[in-house]
Parts: structure tokens; C-alpha cells; sequence
């Protein structure tokens, strides 16, 4: 894994530093507004739980609180991108792409205007907030909409990088983010390109795809599977639409087998998304792991991790099932 720049091929030993992924989209927007007067954000009474606070402070002039009106919050961010605006608007997930999903899609994506949808709190990393503000059919709901760009980034650096990268993209987006700490296991070094997918560890036996947190734990699972003489690759999708065919492909048609993870439903996911590539291009069996049909409910992220079978053991359990 060291020429994909990240942290340390020794995942089991390394004691990672943990930080919101939401904090790096914070961190991000603040920087391309730095770099770019045109950048603006909009925020549905959550300035500071989605880490748009950072910006709103720097730039009070270019940021506009629309209160709990998470369906005003994107039809604002459409007016502001067709007055030639780059805007960025933010709330938890499950307001927003969940509540508002029919006004992001006539009047962002059916009218093509360029604005960033931020989903904060999304996943199972909700925790204790339960069912309703653990948003899982994030993915689905965006992945569907014509013109819309999807990104889940791995860890808070990641998320940065995205943000600024969208700051000059030029399709609207939806920004997966999650609430509370995850392992900062990649660098400033690692790449990251809008569309693309990496191999962030290669091997022969089975291919593991994975998208925003749960790509730490499957390279956690990986390593340990190395210890049984499994050679595992890890292949880490952070933009899900547009999918990186040719990354896809290449790694499974090298190894055969292939487990997709991700931390949502699995109906219509990521994982969807890979079945649908391999039924045109090269037909395989697609073991996805996910949410299965199930709402969220009260626990920490551990335990719930635990419960939904998408730790590292259960990623683990289900490599040495499927070889």
C-alpha cells in the first residue's frame, strides 16, 4: 500500500489519529473559499454540527442561515448557482438529501445548476441519535439523479480534498459525511480525483470494494486475512457516481470474487451500483455487505457496527466463507 501514500501498511499495530470526516468538508470549504470569492454556503440551522461554522466566520457575507427549511436550503443554493455562485449547502442527511430529495432534483439537477449538497451524520456513526437521524438510503437517493456527482470519503483528510475538488467541478454533488471520529489513515500525499477509484491494497485471492468509513475496516480485514495466507485487495471507491469502471474491472477480473462494504443500505448502494457494472461488462457473483433492509436504532457506533455485521471480523468471516 506505501505508493498509494497512505499512513502505514501496518493497520493492526498503528495507533491512528480520529477525526470527524465532517470536520475535513469544514476544513475544505473554508480553503476554497479562501481560493475562490465565488464559493458561498447555506445552512439549515445546523451551522456548527455540520462544520460550515469555520466559513460562516470567515465569511459572514457569503453565507446565508435559512433556518429549519432544509426544502428552501437547496432551491437557495439552485437561485445562488444560476446567479453564477458556487454554493455549498449543508445539513444532516437525513434532512437533506431525505427530506428535500424532490426539490434537489427538479430544481438543482433537472435544471442543471451546479450546487454541493452536504449531507452531514449520515450512517450508522449517528450513534445514539437513532433511527431518524441515521440516514442509510443517502446513497441510493442521489446515485439515482441524473447529472449528480456521489462522494463518501474514507476519513476527514479525504473529505477536505473533496471539498475543494467540487469547488471546481462542474455537475452538482452530493457530499457523504459522518458524525463522530473515524481513523485519518490517509495523507496529504494520497491521491484523490473526482471519478476515480484506488487500489489501496493489491492482491490475488478476492477483491474487497469499499466506500467512505468502511474502506478502514476492510483493510483491517485484509491484513488479518494475510495472516492465513489470503491475499486480499482492497479497492477504495470514494466517488460512487461516476464509477470508476476501468479500476473496477481490472481488479476483479484479476481475482474473480468480489464483496462490496459499505455502511447503508445495500438496496440501490454502492454495491448496487457494482452488480449493475458487472452484469453488463462481466458477470460475477456479488456478495454485498451493508444494511439489509433494516432501519438504524440507539447504540454507539461500535456496537452498532457490530450489530449490522460490517466490522472487520465480520468482513473477515465472510472472505474465509466465500474462498
Amino acid at each position: 500500500m506505501n505508493n498509494i501514500n497512505l499512513i502505514t501498511d501496518n493497520f493492526l499495530n498503528h495507533k491512528f489519529d480520529t477525526e470527524a470526516i465532517k470536520k475535513g468538508f469544514g476544513k475544505g470549504l473554508l480553503a476554497a473559499g479562501q481560493q475562490n470569492d465565488q464559493v458561498v454556503a447555506a445552512c439549515a440551522d445546523l451551522t456548527g454540527s455540520t462544520a460550515m461554522n469555520m466559513f460562516a466566520e470567515e465569511f459572514p457575507d457569503r453565507f446565508v442561515e435559512v433556518g429549519v427549511a432544509e426544502q428552501n436550503l437547496v432551491t437557495v443554493g439552485s437561485g445562488l448557482a444560476a446567479m453564477g455562485k458556487i454554493p455549498f449547502v449543508s445539513s444532516y442527511a437525513a434532512f437533506s438529501p431525505g427530506r428535500n430529495w424532490e426539490q434537489i432534483r427538479t430544481t438543482i439537477c433537472l435544471n442543471e445548476q451546479v450546487v454541493h449538497v452536504v449531507g452531514s451524520h449520515a450512517g450508522l456513526y449517528t450513534g445514539a441519535d437513532g433511527a431518524t437521524h441515521q440516514m442509510l438510503e443517502d446513497i441510493a437517493l442521489t446515485r439515482v439523479l441524473p447529472n449528480m456527482v456521489v462522494i463518501a470519503p474514507a476519513d476527514s483528510i479525504q473529505a477536505q480534498k473533496a471539498t475543494i475538488a467540487l469547488a471546481s467541478h462542474d455537475s452538482p454533488s452530493y457530499l457523504r459525511l459522518t458524525r463522530e471520529p473515524t481513523a485519518v489513515f490517509t495523507t496529504d500525499k494520497t491521491p484523490f480525483e473526482i471519478g476515480k477509484a484506488y487500489v489501496y491494497r493489491e492482491g490475488t485471492d478476492i477483491t474487497i470494494i469499499a466506500t467512505g468509513t468502511m474502506t478502514y475496516n476492510a483493510l483491517v480485514a485484509a491484513e488479518n486475512l494475510a495472516k492465513d495466507n489470503i491475499s486480499v485487495e482492497v479497492v477504495h471507491l470514494p466517488t460512487i457516481k461516476p464509477l470508476d469502471s476501468e479500476t473496477v474491472l481490472r481488479s476483479v477480473r484479476k481475482t474473480k470474487k468480489v464483496i462490496t462494504v459499505e455502511e447503508g443500505q445495500i438496496s440501490a448502494g454502492m454495491g448496487s451500483a457494482i452488480c449493475e457494472l458487472l452484469a453488463d461488462e462481466d458477470p460475477l457473483p456479488v456478495h454485498r455487505m451493508g444494511v439489509q433492509d433494516k432501519f438504524g436504532q440507539s447504540g454507539s457506533p461500535d456496537d452498532l457496527l457490530e450489530h449490522y455485521g460490517l466490522t472487520p471480523k465480520h468482513i473477515a468471516l465472510k472472505v474465509h466463507q466465500i474462498l
